[in-house]
């Protein structure tokens, strides 16, 4: 396997992890304007993008395998954990 085989791989490996983490801050940031109207779309996708490769990632090793229902449901549940969290339970700088 070449070098740019890999990076397609690792690229197709965090793909649903990423798009999971950009969708979902954007939703959170039109469903909820008045309340995060101060927290930064950046923060927001920074979180869920990094909580949902981190469970995907975990999902792959305690499983040996990828795509598993399991884990993209434990990717939804980490996901609106980690953006009500950014968005409603840190303190904000």
């Amino acid at each position: 396997m070449g070098s740019l085989d890999l990076a397609w791989h690792l690229l197709n490996l965090v793909a649903p992890a990423i798009g999971l983490g950009l969708l979902s801050a954007t939703g959170a940031k039109l469903i909820w304007r008045n309340e995060l109207g101060s927290v930064a779309w950046r923060r927001l996708a920074l979180w869920s993008c990094g909580v949902t490769t981190a469970i995907l990632l975990a999902g792959l090793v305690l499983t040996g395998r990828d795509g598993r229902m399991e884990t993209y449901a434990a990717m939804v549940l980490g996901c609106a954990a980690a953006l009500a969290w950014a968005g409603f339970g840190a303190p904000r700088r």
